[in-house]
C-alpha cells in the first residue's frame, strides 16, 4: 500500500522514517519543497498528485491554517480524487476548526480522521507514539493496523473534536510539567548541587514523569535542538487558555507557562525544543 503523508517537519520526517522502516511506500509532499529534497521518497509536487495514487494520506502541519491551506488551496487534497479515500490529519489542530474539516471532507465523499499525536521525535522513530482519534468508528478500524505501526497507546473518542481537546489538555500538562521541572533544575544548580544529580534524584523523586526521562539529556547536555519546539507548544497553550474561555472556566495553571513560552518566543528562541526554557531560569 502507498501511503501519502504531508508535512515533513521534524515529527513528521520521524514517522515517515518510522513507516519507512517497515517497508511502507510513501509519497511525500511538503509545502517548502527544499525542506525535503534530501528525503529518500517519492516526492509530488501538489497535494492533489499525491492523491492519485494513495488510499490513505496522513497531515502532520503545524496548526489549522496550514490544513485549510492543504486541504481547500490550488491543487488541494479536496478534490474528486478524495471519493473513498481517508485523511488522517496527525495536527494539533484549533478545537472549533476541526469540526470544518470534517465536515468538508465526508461532504465530498472522503474520510477525515482527526488523530493528534502525543509524543515526539523519539517515541516516534520507535513507533511508540500515542494517538487519539475522533471520527466514524469505522474510518477508524479501517486505519487502526497503519496507526499501530506508530503507536503504542491508541484511543478512539468518537465525537469530532474529542480528540483535538484531549491533546490541548495533555500539552497543557505538558507546557507545566516542563516549566516546573525546568525551574526546579535551576535552582537545584543556584544550591550548588549538580544538574545530573539534581535531574536524577527529581527522576524518582517529585519529578518523576515522561517529561523528564524525555528532557533529562537536553537539559544536561543542554542541547535544544528541537523534537517539540518552543513555538508549538506557545500554540496550544493559547489554544486550551481558549478552550476553557468557551467553557467559562478559569484554567489558572494554563496562564504562566505559556507567558513563559511566549517570552521564549520574543527572544526569538521559538524554534528550539520546548526544553530550552531552562534558560529563563539558568543563572
Amino acid at each position: 500500500m502507498k501511503i501519502g503523508f504531508i508535512g515533513l517537519g521534524n515529527l513528521g520526517r520521524a514517522i515517515c522514517t518510522r513507516l519507512s522502516s517497515l517497508d511502507m511506500e510513501l509519497i511525500i509532499y511538503n509545502r517548502n519543497k527544499d525542506k525535503i529534497k534530501d528525503l529518500p521518497y517519492k516526492k509530488a509536487n501538489t497535494p492533489k498528485e499525491l492523491l492519485q495514487e494513495c488510499e490513505v494520506v496522513f497531515m502532520c502541519l503545524f496548526d489549522s491554517a496550514a490544513v485549510r491551506n492543504i486541504l481547500t488551496g490550488e491543487n488541494g487534497l479536496l478534490c474528486e480524487q478524495l471519493k473513498g479515500k481517508t485523511i488522517i490529519d496527525l495536527t494539533t489542530n484549533h478545537y472549533e476548526e476541526v469540526l470544518e474539516f470534517h465536515k468538508i471532507v465526508n461532504d465530498i465523499g472522503g474520510n477525515y480522521l482527526e488523530n493528534p499525536v502525543f509524543g515526539s521525535v523519539a517515541p516516534a522513530l520507535n513507533g511508540a507514539l500515542t494517538v487519539v482519534s475522533s471520527g466514524k468508528k469505522e474510518v477508524f478500524e479501517n486505519v487502526k493496523p497503519i496507526l499501530e505501526k506508530i503507536a503504542i497507546e491508541i484511543f478512539h473518542l468518537e465525537v469530532p473534536s474529542s480528540a483535538t481537546k484531549m491533546k490541548l489538555i495533555n500539552n497543557l500538562c505538558l507546557g507545566s510539567f516542563m516549566a516546573t521541572l525546568a525551574e526546579c533544575t535551576a535552582l537545584a544548580e543556584n544550591c550548588e548541587i549538580p544538574k545530573a544529580k539534581a535531574l536524577e534524584i527529581l527522576g524518582v523523586g517529585g519529578g518523576q514523569s515522561l517529561v523528564l526521562k524525555a528532557k533529562t539529556q537536553k537539559l544536561i547536555d543542554e542541547d535544544f535542538s528541537a523534537h517539540f519546539s518552543n513555538n508549538a507548544i506557545n500554540k496550544d497553550l493559547h489554544l486550551v487558555q481558549d478552550l476553557a474561555y468557551n467553557l467559562n472556566q478559569p484554567l489558572y495553571t494554563a496562564a504562566i507557562p505559556k507567558e513563559l513560552f511566549s517570552k521564549m518566543k520574543m527572544m526569538g528562541k521559538g524554534e528550539e525544543d520546548f526544553s530550552s526554557i531552562y534558560q529563563l531560569f539558568k543563572k
